[in-house]
C-alpha cells in the first residue's frame, strides 16, 4: 500500500480522491489550509485520513511539510474564476497561476528530492479537459492556468523518468454537480469592465451552466475521477497511463490529446530520447 499526499483535499476532487484512496487501503495525507481548525479536517480524521496543514501558495507552509516517505504526490489544489477575461486584473491572473501552477512547483521542490534519491515514485496531476477540449467563454484565467499546469506536467514527466518516477495526468471534464467549483468560483475585480460586457453577453454564465448540464449524461458521476486516480495508483509500475480522461460530456479533449501526445512521442523518438517515455525500472 502506498503513502500519498493530496493537495487541495478539503473539497471537490481532492476530498473524493482522498477518501477513495483511503478506502483502497492507502495511507493518505490530506493537504488543506487551516487543517487545525476547519471542520473538513475533522471529517478527514474521522475517515482515517491524516490532515496536513498545507497552503500551496506559501513557501513557508510547503517548506514546513514534515511527512514520512511518500510514494505518490497528487497535485489537485486549484481555484476557478468566472467572468470576462479583460475584467480580471493582472494580479488576479497571477493569483490563479500561483495556486494552480506554482503551488505544484513548490510541492515538487520540497518532495521530489526524496523520491529521486529512492529512485521510485508517482506524480499525479489533476488537470482539465479545457486544456485542449472545447471551451466556453468567461473562464479564461482558469483555463490558462490549467494549460500551464498541463505543460509543466508533460515536461516533468520526461525529466523524472530516469529517476524511476512515473507521471500520470488525470483529465476531468466539466462536472456540473458533485463539486463546488462553480459555486466557489472567484469574480473579476474590475466590476466596471465586467458591467460593460453584460449588455452584449447577458446572463452568459447561466447559459453556459445550463448548456453544460444539458450535455452531461444523467449517469455522470464525479466520483469516477477519484476512482480513476485509485486505479492509476494501484497499477504496477511501468503500466500506468500517461493520461486518463474522465469526461462524460466528451468535449473533444481526448481526441486532441491523443494526437498531441502521439506527436510528442514521435518527436522524442526522432531526437533519440524515446527512453524518456518510460520510467527506469
Amino acid at each position: 500500500m502506498a503513502s500519498i499526499l493530496i493537495t487541495g483535499a478539503s473539497s471537490g476532487f481532492g476530498a473524493l480522491t482522498a477518501h477513495a484512496l483511503k478506502d483502497a487501503g492507502h495511507t493518505v495525507y490530506a493537504g488543506m489550509r487551516h487543517a487545525d481548525s476547519r471542520p473538513e479536517a475533522d471529517e478527514a480524521r474521522a475517515h482515517g485520513l491524516v490532515p496536513v496543514d498545507l497552503d500551496v501558495t506559501s513557501d513557508e507552509s510547503v517548506d514546513a511539510l514534515d511527512l514520512p516517505e511518500l510514494d505518490v504526490i497528487v497535485h489537485n489544489a486549484g481555484h476557478m474564476v468566472t467572468g470576462p477575461a479583460e475584467a480580471f486584473t493582472p494580479a488576479q491572473y497571477a493569483s490563479l497561476y500561483d495556486t494552480n501552477v506554482l503551488g505544484a512547483q513548490r510541492v515538487n521542490r520540497r518532495l521530489l528530492p526524496a523520491m529521486r534519491s529512492r529512485g521510485d515514485g508517482l506524480v499525479v496531476w489533476v488537470g482539465s479537459s479545457s486544456t485542449r477540449g472545447g471551451t466556453p467563454p468567461y473562464l479564461a484565467p482558469y483555463f490558462a492556468a490549467k494549460a500551464a499546469m498541463d505543460a509543466l506536467a508533460s515536461s516533468y514527466a520526461l525529466e523524472l523518468t530516469r529517476f524511476g518516477i512515473e507521471t500520470s495526468i488525470i483529465v476531468p471534464g466539466a462536472f456540473t454537480g458533485g463539486t463546488n467549483h462553480f459555486a466557489h468560483s472567484g469574480t473579476p475585480s474590475d466590476t466596471a469592465v465586467a458591467a460593460e460586457y453584460e449588455p452584449r453577453y447577458p446572463g452568459l454564465m447561466d447559459q453556459v451552466g445550463a448548456a453544460l448540464a444539458a450535455l452531461e449524461p444523467a449517469d455522470a458521476d464525479v466520483a469516477e475521477v477519484a476512482r480513476a486516480i485509485v486505479r492509476v495508483v494501484d497499477l504496477p509500475k511501468g503500466r500506468r497511463p500517461f493520461r486518463v480522461h474522465i469526461d462524460p460530456s466528451d468535449d473533444g479533449a481526448a481526441v486532441v490529446n491523443a494526437v498531441a501526445d502521439r506527436v510528442r512521442s514521435e518527436f522524442l523518438r526522432r531526437i533519440g530520447l524515446d527512453d524518456l517515455l518510460h520510467p527506469v525500472a
